[in-house]
C-alpha cells in the first residue's frame, strides 16, 4: 500500500514505438504503484513483458470510451491510499489521449500527483520536421465535421508560429486537401508517420506536394502532422473566393460580419473594403 495519507497520482509518458525509450523511472514506478489505468491493456502487458517488469498492480482499463465513468472510480482508490499510474499507448497522458479528466478529479480533492516524463509525439516530429521549431502550437486531432474542422483551421490558419496536428490515415487525404484549401497548397509541411518505430517515415513539402503523395501512396500507421506558420500577407493567395471563404467561416463562429471583415482584411494586410469587394463578387 502507498505510505501516503492518500495515493499519489503518476503521470507515464510510453514510449512512442521503441522501448528501448523507456526509461528507469518509468520500470519503477510501474514495478511500485498499486493500480495501473491503461489506454489499452493488451499493449500494457506486451510491453510490461517486454520490459521485464514484475508487477502485483491491478490492471483496469481506461479509454477514451469510459473514461468518465472510470475516473470517479480511480478517484475514490487515491483517496483509500492507493498509487495509480495513467499510461497511454504511446506519449505522455492527458495530451489527445486518456488522463485530464482523472488530472483535473485528482486536483479537485487534493490528490497529489506528478509525471515520469517521456516521449512525446507532437515536439519529436516537430524536431525532425525542419520547420521552424521556437514556437508552435498543438492543435491535436481535428473535428471529424468538415464545417467545424473548416472553422478550426480559419482560426490557425494566419498564425506565424507551427502548427502541430494528429491525424488517421483513413482521414489524412481529406485534411490535407482542407489544409491546401485554408492554408494555401504551398505552405510548407511534414508528415511524420510511426514514429521511432520500424517503418518511420517523414515525407517533407508543400501541401500540395504532400496531398499528392497521400493519393499516389496512402501513409499508414499514427500520422503527426507539421505545417509552418504564416510568414505574411500573399497577394497571390488573397484571392476574391478565399477572402470571401474566411468572412463566412468566421461568421459561423457567431462573429458580426463586420468584425470578421476586419480580422480577413488585418490577416492580409488589406483594406477592409477589399474585403468587402471580394464578398460582393461571389
Amino acid at each position: 500500500m502507498s505510505t501516503h495519507e492518500t495515493g499519489r497520482l503518476v503521470l507515464v509518458g510510453a514510449p512512442l514505438g521503441n522501448v528501448a525509450d523507456a526509461s528507469v523511472r518509468l520500470k519503477t514506478v510501474l514495478h511500485s504503484v498499486n493500480v495501473i489505468a491503461a489506454e489499452d491493456t493488451r499493449r500494457l502487458k506486451r510491453l510490461l513483458s517486454d520490459l521485464e517488469i514484475d508487477t502485483d498492480a491491478d490492471i483496469v482499463s481506461y479509454f477514451e470510451g469510459n473514461e468518465q465513468t472510470k475516473t470517479g472510480q480511480l478517484v475514490a482508490r487515491l483517496e483509500g491510499g492507493d498509487d495509480i499510474a495513467v499510461i497511454t499507448d504511446g506519449g505522455m497522458p492527458s495530451v489527445s489521449d486518456p488522463g485530464y479528466r482523472l488530472v483535473t478529479a485528482a486536483i479537485d480533492v487534493g490528490v497529489p500527483l506528478t509525471a515520469v516524463p517521456g516521449p512525446s509525439a507532437p515536439t519529436t516530429a516537430l524536431a525532425v520536421s525542419g520547420l521552424p521549431s521556437d514556437r508552435f502550437i498543438f492543435e491535436g486531432f481535428l473535428p471529424r465535421k468538415s464545417g467545424e474542422a473548416s472553422r478550426r483551421l480559419a482560426e490557425v490558419a494566419h498564425q506565424s508560429r507551427t502548427t502541430v496536428f494528429f491525424e488517421s490515415p483513413r482521414r489524412i487525404e481529406a485534411t490535407l486537401a482542407q489544409l491546401c484549401e485554408s492554408f494555401g497548397s504551398q505552405r510548407q509541411a511534414a508528415l511524420c508517420r510511426e514514429m521511432t518505430k520500424t517503418y518511420e517515415e517523414v515525407r517533407r513539402g508543400t501541401l500540395a506536394s504532400l496531398l499528392d503523395g497521400a493519393r499516389d501512396d496512402p501513409p499508414r500507421g499514427e500520422i503527426t502532422l507539421v505545417v509552418a506558420g504564416w510568414d505574411g500577407p500573399d497577394g497571390s493567395e488573397a484571392t476574391p473566393e478565399r477572402l470571401a471563404a474566411e468572412v463566412e467561416a468566421l461568421e459561423e463562429t457567431g462573429l458580426p460580419r463586420k468584425e470578421a471583415m476586419r480580422q480577413v482584411a488585418r490577416q492580409y494586410g488589406l483594406k477592409r473594403r477589399d474585403v468587402y469587394e471580394a464578398l460582393l463578387s461571389r
